[in-house]
């Protein structure tokens, strides 16, 4: 245990002084928010891994504010922010060289150009501030499953997320079209940053949406170089094992994918094993054709929306 400072930021300090040196990754979090899961812990891990140099959960702001000296503010356009807020170690440290103050180091990491992503917060990850709000926690412990660790995600409510993923068919004649881990050779290729697997993108943003992980473009950002081309079965895959570290398990992928060519019956079988072998669960997937209604009917691009389930 460490000794705090005499104001946040220093308690900080004092905490980066004990972390090892080769850490990668370092969350600050609030002792006054013990209602925080595991599962946004998760999320905001998963998004400084994913290339962010910081990552705060925020809620939406439903109060109207007004600022003391004049007028309203426009609420749309403010979050609340939460902890545990996740950085790069080193950007974190180098935060706090100047020994500056802040009421959250995300400011702090702000000021040195550093770049935050927002993930969802949670409406139950109560700061415990007044005493009235002890009340409230209370409560909100009590409504969790009897047993649950605060702060675990309560394995015992089955969670449902739903993705979906669209591309347009590329102009590039020597681009290849892959579905669900499946190259079809002759086919016209997808535009996209890594090699556009609509279905394996779509089974990511269900598994990643239910476990409260935000979605792929969190976890593998398209203005990352190291997912160009990407394979997506390995990016399941890893969006997979993210899932499993929030204590849930994946019970099934259901996919439908929409596109007027190629043929999925002949290949489906594959697409499934493939998908499957990369969730560690099971998937499966069946074919629509849009009637030649919109751009899909047109054959202007494929589209899949995939729905999963943790238990």
């Amino acid at each position: 245990m460490t000794e705090g400072g005499t104001t946040r930021s220093e308690s900080v300090r004092a905490g980066l002084a004990a972390t090892p040196d080769d850490a990668d990754v370092i969350v600050v979090h609030d002792a006054a928010r013990p209602l925080a899961t595991g599962a946004l812990f998760s999320a905001v891990t998963t998004a400084v891994v994913g290339g962010a140099d910081g990552a705060v959960p925020v809620v939406a702001v439903t109060d109207t504010i007004r600022r003391t000296d004049s007028g309203t503010l426009d609420r749309s356009r403010l979050r609340a922010v939460q902890t545990p807020q996740a950085f790069r170690a080193d950007v974190l440290r180098r935060a706090h060289l100047g020994g500056a103050e802040a009421t959250d180091d995300a400011a702090l990491v702000d000021a040195v150009g550093g770049k935050i992503r927002l993930v969802e917060g949670e409406r139950g990850n109560l700061k415990i501030t007044e005493p009235g709000d002890l009340a409230v926690a209370e409560a909100l412990l009590a409504a969790r499953s009897p047993g649950q660790t605060p702060g675990a995600p309560d394995v015992n409510v089955p969670l449902v997320g739903i993705g979906f993923d669209v591309h347009r068919f590329s102009d590039d004649p020597h681009r290849a079209l892959v579905l669900g881990g499946v190259t079809f050779e002759g086919e016209r290729g997808l535009e996209g940053h890594s090699d556009a697997d609509a279905v394996a993108h779509a089974c990511c943003d269900a598994i990643l949406g239910a476990a409260g992980l935000g979605d792929i473009g969190s976890l593998f950002p398209d203005d990352d170089d190291r997912w160009r081309g990407a394979d997506s079965i390995a990016l399941l895959a890893e969006a997979a094992e993210h899932v499993r570290r929030t204590g849930r398990q994946i019970g099934n992928i259901d996919c439908s994918v929409v596109a007027e060519r190629p043929k999925l019956a002949p290949r489906r079988a594959e697409m499934q094993r493939r998908l499957s072998e990369a969730a560690g669960a099971p998937v499966t997937v069946r074919g629509k054709r849009a009637e030649s209604l919109g751009a899909l009917g047109r054959s202007e691009g494929i589209a899949c929306w995939a729905v999963a389930v943790l238990a």
